[in-house]
């Protein structure tokens, strides 16, 4: 049986937290490093930790991501080397990109590539976004858009 909603508990309210359909789990090398830079630099929200486990699961907006620390019994099926996720770049919409961006120049956080604005097209149209590029502290490549 699959989960897809959690009751979560504190003595002021009771909350329902639905998962997404699909939600990315990433190694890292150090989860204190991941948490830092999307809790305290992003502005994401600690939805649960497993700490015996090196384990979190963050949420921004509508955006949903697990992280495990590297261990020897994980689901890696090759050898990890900076820069992880080689390929993959995940594009993140959310409502104040402007903010995200001031936060990381602010905390002097190097960016893959700056702010720009966009037009791609889609079934004959043309959809213009803001958008900016960050690597995580494993390398993990981030696409803010608007």
């Amino acid at each position: 049986y699959e989960i897809r909603s959690v009751v979560l508990c504190n003595f002021s309210n009771l909350l329902i937290y639905r998962f997404n359909k699909m939600i990315p789990e990433l190694t890292v090398s150090d989860i204190n490093k991941t948490k830092e830079f999307y809790l305290n630099i992003l502005g994401f929200k600690l939805e649960y930790e497993r700490e015996a486990d090196r384990f979190i699961f963050l949420s921004f907006e509508e955006t949903q991501l697990m992280f495990e620390e590297m261990h020897e019994n994980g689901w890696n099926v090759a050898e990890m080397s900076y820069p992880f996720g080689r390929g993959i770049n995940f594009s993140i919409e959310v409502e104040d990109i402007d903010m995200i961006y001031h936060k990381l120049i602010l905390n002097e956080y190097p960016l893959y590539r700056s702010m720009m604005t966009n037009k791609y097209e889609s079934n004959g149209e043309y959809i213009t976004q803001k958008e900016f590029l960050v690597q995580d502290p494993d390398g993990y490549l981030l696409r803010f858009t608007d």
